[in-house]
C-alpha cells in the first residue's frame, strides 16, 4: 500500500533527476571554498533571495542559528514571536550558545508583529540593559497556520528598525511558497532584510540543507560562525547537486502543493466534528482540530489513519497539521479525506 505522508514536507525524498545531479555532481573542498557544485548553489541562491552572497549549511536551525551569532554579541538582545520557529523549535540556540537573549511578542494571527508593541520593546541607550540588536520574522509562518507575511509588512518593519540600527533577520524556510503564492520574487520578499535563510529540504524536496544570504562582509563574518558550529562541510557539492536542480526546478511547482492543500482543507471542513483551525490554507499546511461533539483523542486519529498507512502531524490534544508537498497527489489527499471522516465519525 502507498505510503501517503502529511506529516511535513521535510519527508519529501529527492526527485529522480536531483538523483542523478548528485550521482555526477563536481565536487571540491568546501572549507577551502573550492568545491564548484557549492559555490554554484550559493551564487544562485543570492541572486534569488537579491543578496551579495549565500552559505551552504546543513539545516535550517543552523542557518537562523548562525545569523543571529553573526549578528549579535553576548548579552545582546533579539526580539521575535512568541511562535516562531526560532523561539519554539531551535533548542534555544542562540541563548546557550550565543549568550543572547531572546525577547518574545506575541504573533499576530498573520504572523506579523504588531509595531507599536515592536517600538515599544525597544530597549533605550542605557547600560543597565542589553542592546536591542536585531528583529526575526519568519515567511511564511509555520505556526499562524502557513500564513504569509506581506511585502508591504516586511517592508515596513525593515524601514523601522533600520532607522533604530537595529537589524533584521528573515526565517525564510517557505520563502517560495510565500512567493508564488503572491506571485512575487523572493527577491521581493527578502529586500528589507539584512539576511534570510531558506531550505531546500523541505518542498524544494532536496534531501538536506539551507542557504544562509546576506551581505559580503556579513557571509564572510557567518563562514566563521558555520565552522565554528560544526557545519564546515568537505565534498558536500553532492547536496548542492541536488539543492541546483530544487532552485531550478521546484519553485515553480509550489502552485499545485497549494492546490492539494486547499482541496484538502475544503474535504476536512465538511466533516462533522472537525473545523479548521485557522481557516482555509494560504499554503501547503492545513491546520485542522476536533470539536466538542468528538470524543476520541487526537492521538487515537492519528493511529487509525497510521493503520490505513496516511500519516498526519498531531500539534496539540485534538490539533492535526497536514502538510502538503511533491509527493501526495490528488488520490493521496481523496483517501486521506475519506480516512479521516471514517475515523472522526
Amino acid at each position: 500500500m502507498d505510503r501517503i505522508d502529511l506529516r511535513s514536507d521535510t519527508v519529501t525524498q529527492p526527485t529522480p533527476a536531483m538523483r542523478q545531479a548528485m550521482a555526477k555532481a563536481e565536487v571540491g573542498d568546501d572549507v577551502f571554498g573550492e568545491d564548484p557544485s557549492i559555490n554554484r548553489l550559493q551564487e544562485m541562491a543570492a541572486e534569488r533571495m537579491g543578496k551579495d552572497a549565500g552559505l551552504f549549511v546543513p539545516s535550517g536551525t543552523m542557518g537562523n542559528l548562525t545569523a543571529v551569532l553573526t549578528h549579535c554579541q553576548r548579552g545582546d538582545e533579539v526580539i521575535m514571536g512568541d511562535r516562531g520557529h526560532t523561539f519554539l523549535f531551535e533548542g534555544g540556540g542562540v541563548s546557550a550558545l550565543g549568550g543572547v537573549l531572546v525577547h518574545i511578542l506575541p504573533n499576530l494571527a498573520d504572523g506579523s508583529l504588531e509595531l507599536g508593541l515592536l517600538e515599544s520593546s525597544i530597549r533605550p541607550d542605557d547600560v543597565h540593559q542589553p542592546v536591542t540588536k536585531l528583529v526575526i520574522l519568519e515567511n511564511t509562518h509555520n505556526r499562524c497556520g502557513g500564513v504569509i507575511l506581506s511585502k508591504q509588512y516586511t517592508e515596513n518593519v525593515g524601514m523601522f528598525v533600520h532607522g533604530r540600527n537595529i537589524l533584521l533577520h528573515l526565517d525564510g524556510a517557505r520563502i517560495f511558497n510565500a512567493s508564488v503564492a503572491l506571485g512575487l520574487s523572493a527577491k521581493e520578499l527578502a529586500g528589507s532584510s539584512d539576511s534570510v535563510t531558506f531550505c531546500l529540504s523541505k518542498a524544494l524536496c532536496a534531501p538536506v540543507g539551507s542557504v544562509l544570504c546576506g551581505s559580503d562582509d556579513f557571509i564572510r563574518r557567518a563562514r566563521r560562525i558555520r565552522k565554528m558550529l560544526g557545519g564546515g562541510m568537505r565534498q558536500a557539492g553532492v547536496l548542492a547537486a541536488a539543492g541546483i536542480v530544487a532552485l531550478e526546478q521546484m519553485v515553480d511547482r509550489l502552485d499545485d502543493d497549494h492546490r492539494h492543500a486547499k482541496k484538502l482543507a475544503e474535504g476536512l471542513v465538511n466533516i462533522p466534528g472537525l473545523c479548521l483551525s485557522f481557516g482555509m490554507p494560504q499554503t501547503n499546511m492545513v491546520f485542522a482540530e476536533l470539536t466538542e461533539k468528538v470524543t476520541k483523542t487526537g492521538k487515537l486519529i492519528v493511529d487509525e489513519l497510521r493503520n490505513e498507512n496516511i500519516f498526519i502531524g498531531i500539534v496539540g490534544p485534538r490539533n492535526f497539521r497536514l502538510v502538503t508537498h511533491y509527493w501526495v497527489d490528488d488520490f493521496g489527499i481523496e483517501k486521506t479525506i475519506k480516512a479521516m471522516k471514517k475515523a472522526v465519525s
